[in-house]
C-alpha cells in the first residue's frame, strides 16, 4: 500500500500553480478575468486551500492582481513589466550560457540540436505549444548544466510573463524567436566559444524586449 500515502500539501500547491500558471501563459484565462478559488478548486479536483497558495504565488510572480475583500483578476499585458522581466531572464540566462558552455557534453549539444528542430518544425507549422516547449527545453540544457539554482529560480519565476506575450504573437502568426539564433548559439557552444554564446543569447533575448515594445500596452 505505499502507492496509497497521503499526497503532500505541497504538492497539491504546486498542482494548482502550474495549472492555472500555464492556463493564463495560454491565454485560456484572458488578461482582466476575475478567478474565484471555489470555481478552479472544484475545476481542479482541490480544496480551497491549496488554490488560495496559488493565486498568492502568482500574485507575487505579477499574473494575477488581488485586492482584498474585493477581486482576484489576471493582470494585463504591459510592455513596461515585459520589457523588465526580458531584461532580467536575458541577463539569468547570459549567466548560465558563460558557465554552461565549458561544460557540455556532446549529448548536451544533440538535445539543443533537436530541440531546434523541434522549435523550427512547430514554427512552420504554426503549432505554439510545441514551439514554446521545444525552446524552452532548448535553453534548459544550459540552465541545468550551469547548475545555478538561484538563476534557474529567477528564470522559472519571471518566465511565464514574457510567454504570454510570445504565445500571442505566435498566434498572429508571427514568431519572436529565431531558429537560425539558436542554430548560432549551438555552433558558439560546440566550438566552446563562450563569448560568442553570450552574445548570441544576448541577441535572442533583446529580441524579445523589442517585442514587448511592438505588442503590448504601457
Amino acid at each position: 500500500m505505499e502507492a496509497l500515502r497521503p499526497v503532500p500539501r505541497t504538492l497539491l500547491r504546486d498542482r494548482a500553480y502550474t495549472a492555472i500558471r500555464d492556463a493564463i501563459v495560454a491565454g485560456e484565462i484572458e488578461p482582466g478575468a476575475v478567478v474565484r478559488d471555489a470555481e478552479f478548486a472544484e475545476r481542479l479536483g482541490l480544496s480551497r486551500a491549496p488554490v488560495r497558495e496559488a493565486f498568492a504565488r502568482l500574485v507575487d510572480e505579477g499574473l494575477l492582481e488581488s485586492k482584498p475583500q474585493s477581486y482576484t483578476r489576471v493582470t494585463p499585458v504591459v510592455a513596461a513589466e515585459v520589457r523588465d522581466a526580458a531584461a532580467v531572464v536575458g541577463a539569468m540566462h547570459e549567466l548560465v550560457t558563460r558557465v554552461a558552455v565549458p561544460r557540455l557534453r556532446d549529448s548536451d549539444l544533440d538535445e539543443m540540436r533537436v530541440s531546434n528542430v523541434r522549435f523550427a518544425g512547430a514554427v512552420q507549422a504554426g503549432d505554439v505549444d510545441e514551439a514554446l516547449r521545444a525552446d524552452d527545453d532548448l535553453h534548459d540544457v544550459l540552465v541545468r548544466v550551469a547548475g545555478n539554482r538561484a538563476a534557474a529560480a529567477t528564470v522559472a519565476r519571471y518566465t511565464p510573463l514574457i510567454r504570454r506575450l510570445e504565445r500571442h504573437r505566435f498566434g498572429e502568426g508571427g514568431s519572436c524567436r529565431s531558429a537560425g539564433l539558436h542554430e548560432r548559439l549551438i555552433e558558439a557552444c560546440a566550438a566552446g566559444d563562450t563569448e560568442a554564446a553570450v552574445r548570441v543569447t544576448a541577441d535572442i533575448w533583446r529580441t524579445l524586449s523589442d517585442l514587448a515594445d511592438a505588442g503590448t500596452t504601457d
